[in-house]
C-alpha cells in the first residue's frame, strides 16, 4: 500500500481537528471568554484553523515516510482565563483552574464523540452500499468503499487525536488539566515549558514502552466502536 492509498484520511483528519479546536472555543466561550469568537475561530471554516507546521507539513511528511499519518493539530484556539467566569461570583484562582480544565477536556472528548459518530457513518454506508447493490457497479462499489475507509480510519484517527492530546506535556490539552491541579509556584514552571514539549513528546514516542502503553489504550477506547462497527455493519 504506498501513501497514495492513505489520502482518503485527510478530509475525516482535518475536519476532526477543526472540531476539536472549535470545542476548545465554544467552551471557553460559555464560560465567558469571547477571544476566540471575536477573532472569527468559531467556524467550521477550515482556513483559520489551519497550521503550516501542523496540519499540513507534520501529516505530509508522515504520510511520505511511513506511508501513515500518525498524527496532526490545527492552529489553537487563543483563550483568555482571566475572562472565565463562574456565575455572578467574582473571579478567583479556583474559577481559573477549572475553567482551564473544562476548554482542555472537551477537545479531546469532542473526538471521541467523532469517533462514535464516524462509527454510526460506517454502517450507515455499509446499509446503503447493499441495500443499492453497489457491489454490482464498479463505480458505485468505488465510492462506498473510499466512504467506507475514510469514515472506519477516521474512528480510530479520532482516538489518537484523543489520546494524543491527553498526554500531560506542553502544549497538549492534558498539560492544562495537571498544570490546573498543581500549587501555584510549580504550575507556573511547568507552563513555562511550552512547545519545547513537543521534543520530549517526539522522544516518547520512540521509546518502545511509551508507544506499547500509548497503542493499549488506543485499541481499548476504539474497541466498542470497532466492535459496533463489525455487529451492524
Amino acid at each position: 500500500m504506498t501513501w497514495i492509498d492513505q489520502l482518503y484520511i485527510l478530509p475525516i483528519l482535518l475536519f476532526s481537528v477543526v472540531i476539536h479546536e472549535i470545542s476548545h472555543g465554544y467552551m471557553a466561550l460559555r464560560l465567558g471568554d469571547t477571544t476566540a469568537k471575536d477573532m472569527g475561530r468559531l467556524t467550521l471554516n477550515p482556513i483559520p484553523h489551519i497550521d503550516p507546521v501542523g496540519s499540513i507539513l507534520v501529516p505530509l511528511m508522515s504520510l511520505l515516510m511511513t506511508g501513515r499519518i500518525f498524527i496532526a493539530w490545527a492552529k489553537p484556539v487563543p483563550v483568555n482565563p482571566e475572562k472565565f467566569h463562574f456565575g455572578a461570583n467574582p473571579l478567583n484562582y479556583s474559577d481559573v483552574r477549572r475553567g482551564d480544565i473544562l476548554v482542555a477536556v472537551v477537545g479531546p472528548f469532542s473526538n471521541i464523540v467523532l469517533a462514535f459518530v464516524c462509527a454510526c457513518i460506517v454502517i450507515f454506508v455499509s446499509f446503503v452500499a447493499s441495500l443499492v447493490g453497489a457491489a454490482y457497479s464498479p463505480a458505485l462499489n468505488d465510492f462506498f468503499s473510499f466512504l467506507f475507509k475514510m469514515f472506519y480510519g477516521g474512528v480510530y484517527m479520532n482516538v489518537i487525536l484523543a489520546v494524543f492530546n491527553l498526554i500531560p506535556i506542553p502544549p497538549l490539552d492534558g498539560s492544562h488539566v495537571l498544570a490546573s491541579v498543581l500549587p501555584p509556584n510549580l504550575s507556573a514552571q511547568y507552563r513555562r515549558i511550552g512547545f519545547l514539549g513537543i521534543f520530549l513528546i517526539l522522544v516518547l514516542m520512540r521509546l518502545e514502552p511509551f508507544r506499547i502503553a500509548f497503542n493499549f489504550v488506543i485499541d481499548a477506547l476504539a474497541f466498542p466502536f470497532i466492535a459496533m462497527i463489525h455487529t451492524f455493519a
